[in-house]
């Protein structure tokens, strides 16, 4: 495709070009390009007009010169323990919660004229490549979605001074912004919606314990259900799959054959759940009610479809990046956090 041409000169349209077509001045314009925050909405939005008229094209090289930006963000999937490095990768690319982070990162990051790098750090060597990736001014920042409890990443970008900011609260005490959600307040939701429907043969399939959102989910749900007169609660522990929802499910209804209701620590646990009732005879809800964690897509494509507790993904995601966009920009100093309250959805599971 031929380079816009300015109609006048012949040349290449330049910030004057587009300076003069909005009526602002040069300066004014180069803020915009080179996206610096405090520029007035309304001037914004009239020098993007005047770019896309005159067919202004910035020169990316040289705004990375003026600015030191790369204009790109790493997204980081971290976590994996040992020997299991297959089983990671197979799961960032099947499981619908990160699809749902990635879209909340790239919507927030493409009107920024933003865009962001995938990186899989299952392995200590992976986790170093990001790093050096950071420090050498491959991207202006990360984003970190951590699997794993001892993941050492969050450490790691600390000690390096690189911004971060995390999906989810840290294990262990890292000066790191993070958002989250109040898991614990959302099993509460979900043990209230079982009671509500009358329940009280209740199981609880928990994701792996050493990941903190599983272990407050489970702690909400056993303190809510303790607090309505049901002191025990039969567990069975999954690792977020739907196999290890299937495997749960079959061993809870061989040791209780009587229950009423399950709650599985998120909707792929949940759908595995499902798969095996229905192959059990078991009727949701008639028999037995279902209720998951997430809102994934998992929980629509479910039959029947799920009734699950909302965590907003897609919007902690983008505020994830805000918070690491203010922080390379200089708009907030040390680590931020938010907390994102849950949603109890009601479908036809329970």
């Amino acid at each position: 495709m031929d380079e816009p041409r300015n109609a006048l000169s012949g040349t290449a349209p330049t910030l004057e070009d587009v300076a003069r077509v909005a009526g602002v001045s040069r300066a004014t314009v180069s803020r915009v390009v080179n996206r610096t925050r405090n520029v007035d909405p309304v001037i914004q939005e009239a020098v993007r007009r005047a770019v896309a008229e005159v067919g202004y094209v910035p020169n990316s090289a040289a705004r990375s010169l003026i600015t030191r930006r790369t204009g790109s963000v790493a997204l980081v999937v971290s976590g994996a323990g040992e020997g299991m490095e297959e089983e990671f990768r197979n799961q960032v690319f099947t499981d619908p919660f990160f699809s749902r982070v990635i879209n909340g990162v790239m919507g927030f990051l493409r009107p920024q004229g933003m865009h962001p790098v995938l990186m899989l750090a299952e392995t200590p060597e992976a986790r170093e490549q990001v790093v050096a990736f950071l420090r050498q001014g491959n991207a202006d920042g990360a984003v970190v979605v951590s699997t794993h409890a001892d993941d050492p990443l969050p450490e790691l970008l600390v000690a390096a001074a690189l911004p971060a900011v995390l999906f989810a609260r840290p294990v262990r005490p890292v000066p790191i912004g993070f958002v989250d959600v109040a898991h614990q307040e959302g099993a509460r939701l979900a043990a209230a919606r079982l009671l509500e429907n009358g329940c009280r043969r209740v199981v609880l399939i928990s994701g792996p314990l050493d990941v903190r959102a599983a272990r407050e989910r489970r702690d909400g749900f056993l303190e809510s259900m303790a607090r309505h007169g049901v002191p025990v609660v039969p567990t069975a522990v999954g690792n977020f799959t739907q196999a290890s929802g299937e495997a749960a499910m079959l061993g809870l209804l061989a040791e209780h054959p009587d229950l009423d209701g399950v709650f599985a620590a998120n909707d792929l646990m949940a759908s595995g759940a499902l798969h095996i009732l229905r192959e059990q005879g078991r009727r949701v809800p008639e028999d037995v009610a279902v209720i998951g964690f997430d809102d994934s897509s998992a929980a629509t494509a479910s039959r029947p479809a799920l009734t699950t507790v909302r965590q907003p993904v897609e919007e902690m995601a983008a505020e994830m990046t805000r918070m690491l966009l203010d922080r390379i920009e200089g708009v907030s100093v040390g680590p931020k956090s938010a907390v994102f309250d849950p949603v109890l959805v009601v479908r036809q599971s329970g």
